[in-house]
């Protein structure tokens, strides 16, 4: 990356000023945009007025590869100021496909501004992360590994497009975010009426990130009631932090309770429940044979397409190999 005073520099010798104006209007073409980033990367400060010109005052669209090469190239030029000032640009998009694509480009640029790890881009990512913490901006926050935002990955926590980046910033920052993923996991909004599809998301993800970090003991008491809750991925995820730092009654109570949400589960949750018995194995292992044997009493065919009895098989011969191994 050029150096930061690239944007001082702006009318330095290099290339004229058509020539910089045809680079850019090469970046409209879908063949030839990516390959024009670098030739616009050498033109230096130069560019940059052009492609901000390029970027400001031209409109947003679904075909977003133009402006997010144009961003690209400011990055490499090394246009701090500009990316932010591009970041805090307010736009009333009412198209929701034009919106969508406008926010690749801005991520894009959230991205970019991670590479330079100063007070100033920290504080404007954080303020653009105000209306809402798109991907890009949790993953320029996350770059930092600053506690300040942890606010903005929690919530990050119940969008489908950003959790995976709120959840890898969480795990970077470790323990020191333990109390907040408490708080997050027992949290459940609304407080009243029908929990929210969002809410449900971010209290299964803060179980999971917590039972990874290995939660302290002080909190199961705070924990334990969740066993009770109605979502199994909830359930699920609260067994197996009961697993780690629960009693001998919490993990037996945790077992009976998997074995009763085993045959709502989708077969992504079932794997997981499946790992969290073989946890609370050595516990419960005649909770675990009585519901085998009260299944294999069923008749053949019941019993041929019986996906948890399979499961509690599985359980049982993982267990006892790990055992013998």
């Amino acid at each position: 990356m050029h150096a930061q005073s690239a944007e001082i520099n702006e009318f330095a010798d290099g290339p004229g000023e058509k020539e910089i104006a045809r680079l850019v209007q090469k970046l409209n073409s879908l063949e030839e945009g990516e390959r024009t980033v670098a030739k616009l990367t050498e033109c230096g400060g130069q560019a940059i007025g052009p492609l901000k010109r390029f970027l400001f005052e031209g409109k947003p669209s679904v075909v977003y590869q133009p402006r997010r090469c144009a961003v690209e190239a400011l990055a490499g030029i090394g246009a701090k100021e500009t990316l932010i000032q591009f970041l805090k640009l307010e736009k009333d998009i009412a198209d929701p496909a034009v919106r969508l694509s406008e926010e690749v480009v801005e991520n894009s640029a959230a991205k970019a501004l991670s590479a330079w790890r100063t007070n100033e881009v920290y504080e404007a990512l954080l303020n653009c992360a105000l209306p809402r913490p798109r991907i890009g901006l949790i993953e320029a926050l996350g770059a930092f590994g600053r506690v300040e935002a942890i606010s903005y990955f929690i919530e990050a926590l119940e969008d489908d497009t950003s959790r995976s980046a709120g959840l890898e910033a969480l795990r970077q920052l470790g323990p020191s975010t333990a109390v907040t993923l408490l708080a997050a996991a027992l949290t459940r909004t609304p407080l009243e009426g029908e929990e929210s599809t969002g809410s449900i998301k971010r209290r299964i993800s803060a179980l999971e990130i917590l039972s990874d970090l290995g939660p302290p003991a002080a909190f199961w008491p705070l924990l334990r009631p969740l066993i009770t809750e109605s979502t199994s991925d909830i359930v699920i995820a609260v067994c197996k932090i009961a697993a780690e730092i629960g009693s001998i009654d919490d993990r037996r109570a945790a077992m009976s309770r998997l074995l009763s949400v085993l045959p709502s589960t989708d077969w992504f949750a079932q794997g997981k429940a499946e790992n969290c018995l073989v946890l609370l194995y050595k516990a419960g292992e005649d909770i675990v044979d009585g519901e085998i044997a009260r299944r294999n009493a069923s008749p053949a065919e019941q019993r041929a397409t019986d996906r948890v009895l399979r499961t509690l098989l599985r359980v049982r011969h993982r267990t006892r190999e790990a055992s013998a191994a």
